[in-house]
């Protein structure tokens, strides 16, 4: 990133004399141009993006089962926000709070408690959110990149079904009997996170954001057919959002510097957080396990690419190569007594994508749009046990799918330690690596295990440009 340095261009000053026994006419100056961008003010806009959900639940029914689980809620969110900025050099404080409506949900979850018969489903929805945050950034003239975090709330609704089959004295003929059990409360907790956020032109910015939420746990009890059950739940969330937002104040005269040159050739580096969600089925005998297994963790590696420039659009290939530390070996764990109990370990141990690239560059300022193909290896350990015998498998395997994202690139001078052609990105890629299943015999029946395999990945990385943008000095 580049040092903020005051600077004003005069832009002319004319001086004329009528000759040589008239007066000099007086001397005049036109308003300058800036080329600093001062973050300093009020400003509100809105925002739209996505958020996944990773709540652990157990259920317990004494002397029958206990279930646990992770209820991943997944849907798109949309708000708006208002804030308030001041900078000192390049340092930027602020305060900002927004309010999201959410579309987040998750009815996939369906465990069998000991009979197959006897189901229970779950329905976990949050409807709403809001956050009260402040953020810290540095700023290289039109660009900030901060960090966030505050005090988080939002409205968690919850519904429970089960089917029992009960009989007089527990005896045929039995009859199915149906219930449901409804929480609706508003949670509160706290949220960090980092972002982005670049002028656009006048007075609008546009950032990329991530959030994570902790809206705390619950302990809640219920009978039904006469056994108490206890529900132990957490609420966590990851928030991936981009915003348009409006500065409020003189900043209209602010003048970009030319697009930069983005063509050529670039290598470099990233780090960055996965966060999985994996619709799963386990299925064996006359049992038909629905869940979520929702590996996550960190990723790093690298990533080379070419830029093509016509004007300020800019199109180009990229590909790149990640190690990661995705795991879940707590997010399903069933217990049947007098039966079976299984427990998974899921990982995600690298990832790998070729993309296309198309940005638009907003003075040295890149915003693009990416997608295309996406390969990974996911490996699942599995260990059934029922008391007196046990056994276990493990699968390893690559899959290939598809992903889509977009991120924000920008000249990066910290401090002056890093030269012209380097630049930093802020990225968030969707990633969808199809359906995969593996089987195995133990304990004297067959195992499946199936799943729907996506990622959500947030990271920033730093790129070598071997033909170096044209960049201000600010």
């Amino acid at each position: 990133m580049k040092n903020v340095v005051a600077a004003a261009a005069l832009a002319g000053m004319a001086v004329s004399a009528q000759a040589a026994d008239l007066p000099l006419k007086a001397v005049t100056y036109k308003a300058p141009v800036s080329s600093v961008y001062d973050w300093t003010g009020f400003y509100f806009g809105v925002n739209a993006g996505v958020g996944v959900g990773s709540d652990r639940t157990r259920l317990s029914i004494p002397n029958i089962t206990s279930e646990q689980t992770n209820l991943s809620p997944f849907g798109a969110i949309g708000g708006a926000q208002v804030g308030y900025n001041w900078q000192r050099q390049n340092w930027v404080l602020g305060i900002e709070t927004d309010f999201q409506g959410s579309s987040q949900r998750d009815d996939h979850t369906c465990l069998f408690v000991c009979v197959a018969t006897n189901r229970l489903t779950f329905d976990r929805k949050l409807d709403w959110f809001g956050t009260a945050r402040g953020r810290i950034g540095y700023t290289t003239g039109p660009v900030l990149g901060y960090f966030t975090g505050g005090f988080a709330y939002g409205n968690v609704k919850t519904t429970i079904g089960e089917t029992v089959l009960v009989g007089p004295g527990g005896l045929p003929p039995l009859r199915a009997v149906s219930a449901s059990f409804e929480n609706e409360q508003v949670h509160t907790g706290y949220t960090i996170g980092s972002g982005v956020e670049a002028a656009l032109g006048g007075n609008w910015t546009g950032k990329l954001e991530y959030l994570y939420l902790d809206l705390g746990s619950r302990n809640a009890t219920y009978t039904f057919a006469n056994t108490p059950h206890t529900v132990d739940t957490r609420y966590r969330d990851n928030i991936f959002r981009a915003g348009l937002n409006y500065r409020i104040g003189d900043v209209a005269t602010y003048a970009p510097p030319p697009a930069a040159n983005w063509s050529g050739l670039y290598v470099g580096g990233n780090v960055g957080s996965g966060y999985g969600r994996d619709r799963s089925s386990y299925v064996v005998g006359a049992y038909n396990e629905q869940f979520n297994l929702t590996p996550k963790g960190f990723l790093g590696g690298g990533q080379i690419g070419y830029n093509w420039q016509s004007g300020a659009w800019v199109a180009g290939v990229e590909a790149d190569f990640q190690g990661s530390t995705q795991k879940d070996d707590d997010a399903c764990v069933t217990l049947c007594t007098p039966g079976l109990s299984i427990s998974l370990n899921r990982k995600l141990s690298w990832l790998g994508t070729a993309r296309g690239r198309l940005g638009y560059s907003v003075g040295s300022t890149l915003f693009y749009a990416t997608g295309g193909y996406a390969y990974g290896e996911i490996k699942t350990d599995v260990a059934a046990n029922t008391g007196s015998s046990s056994t276990t498998a493990a699968f390893k395997h690559s899959q290939g799918g598809w992903t889509a994202g977009g991120g924000i690139e920008r000249p990066l001078q910290f401090f002056g330690w890093i030269g012209p052609n380097w630049t930093s990105k802020t990225e968030y890629l969707y990633v969808d690596l199809g359906h995969g299943g593996d089987s195995f015999v133990g304990l004297g029946a067959t195992h499946t295990i199936s799943s729907n395999v996506t990622e959500h990945i947030f990271r920033t990385g730093l790129n070598y440009h071997f033909n170096s943008p044209v960049v201000a000095k600010y």
